[in-house]
């Protein structure tokens, strides 16, 4: 047999040596093909050499000298279809991250036009009264807003945050009031509530200080909260008059109508329209009846009472205050 075929030894004799191997000892098919080099005595000994590499095997050399198989080749080119979708999947993640980052920012979208419609109503009344003393009249603005934020969360309705309208306040948005008139009245008077001491804490600064800057504030919150007070819708007074009585309605859009005669203003002549239709609304829902209109407006003598007393006591702390700290004008 020709001597380059691996795997047995016939036709191999060492030069010097007597025999050659045994006709029997062959190499395992996975062994490394033998080699002759030169031994410690100067013979041609056999040496262990890794195979060829076929079809991606890789070969590793134990403690023992034997070549055994070491798992599929780790260098090999990456399929095609790994090939295309690692990219893929690089770019799914992302996209992930870019629509976690705008999630996050939808977030903090409410707070967003809160911010914002502050600073355009702090622009738009710095025009009157400089940027100081508007970035405190529209902070009054807020807290009185944030009252009935609180009122509507104590009743179980989720409410929209602050959003300000230059010259015209500011407004938040909710499904409802509350299930009946009592709930609409605490969520009307909490913003007249939480708006005078707001109010109140700037006079205890203007007694503190003597600085009038906190006097003038403090007296135009207390206006504000006391304009507020009108029995009419949809303002925070008519939802007093809703539990305390509905009818009272008329009687507060007589007196918005006959403001906006003898002061014209377009901000007054806005609440006039806004409070006429509102009213007939009103009124004719409650003239078609029904079971729900009842259950609605139906408030026991003693609640009524307890609204009629934080109404009537707000207006007359805010008309005591606002003569305490009636601040004289003088023009030219």
């Amino acid at each position: 047999m020709p001597d380059h075929e691996l795997g047995l030894w016939d036709g191999l004799r060492a030069p010097g040596s007597a025999t050659a191997p045994p006709a029997s000892a062959t190499a395992p098919a996975s062994a490394a093909p033998p080699s002759l080099s030169d031994s410690a005595d100067g013979a041609l000994a056999p040496e262990r050499r890794p195979p060829a590499t076929a079809g991606g095997q890789r070969w590793a050399q134990g403690a023992d000298g034997e070549w055994r198989p070491a798992g599929p080749d780790r260098g090999r080119r990456p399929s095609f279809l790994r090939r295309r979708l690692a990219p893929l999947g690089a770019a799914l993640v992302a996209l992930a991250a870019k629509i976690k980052a705008l999630l996050l920012l939808l977030g903090n979208f409410k707070l967003l036009v809160t911010a914002g419609s502050m600073a355009v109503s702090v622009a738009a009344y710095a025009t009157i009264w400089g940027v100081t003393f508007a970035i405190g009249f529209v902070v009054l603005l807020l807290v009185h807003e944030l009252g009935h934020v609180i009122a509507l969360r104590r009743e179980g309705i989720r409410a929209s945050a602050p959003m300000f309208i230059p010259f015209l306040g500011a407004v938040i948005s909710a499904r409802s009031l509350g299930d009946n008139a009592l709930a609409e009245a605490r969520v009307g008077l909490a913003g007249p509530v939480l708006g005078s001491l707001g109010s109140g804490v700037c006079l205890v600064l203007w007694a503190a200080t003597g600085h009038d800057y906190w006097r003038a504030l403090g007296y135009t919150g207390l206006f504000l909260n006391l304009f507020n007070l009108m029995p009419v819708v949809p303002l925070d007074g008519g939802r007093a008059m809703a539990a305390m009585s509905p009818w009272m309605w008329l009687v507060g859009l007589a007196g918005i109508v006959a403001l906006a005669i003898l002061f014209p203003n377009p901000v007054i002549l806005i609440i006039a329209v806004l409070a006429a239709y509102e009213t007939w609304r009103r009124i004719q829902r409650r003239r078609a009846g029904g079971a729900a209109q009842q259950d609605y407006y139906r408030v026991s003598p003693r609640s009524r009472l307890l609204v009629a007393v934080v109404y009537l006591g707000l207006i007359a702390a805010l008309a005591v205050g606002m003569h305490l700290s009636h601040l004289p004008r003088t023009l030219g």
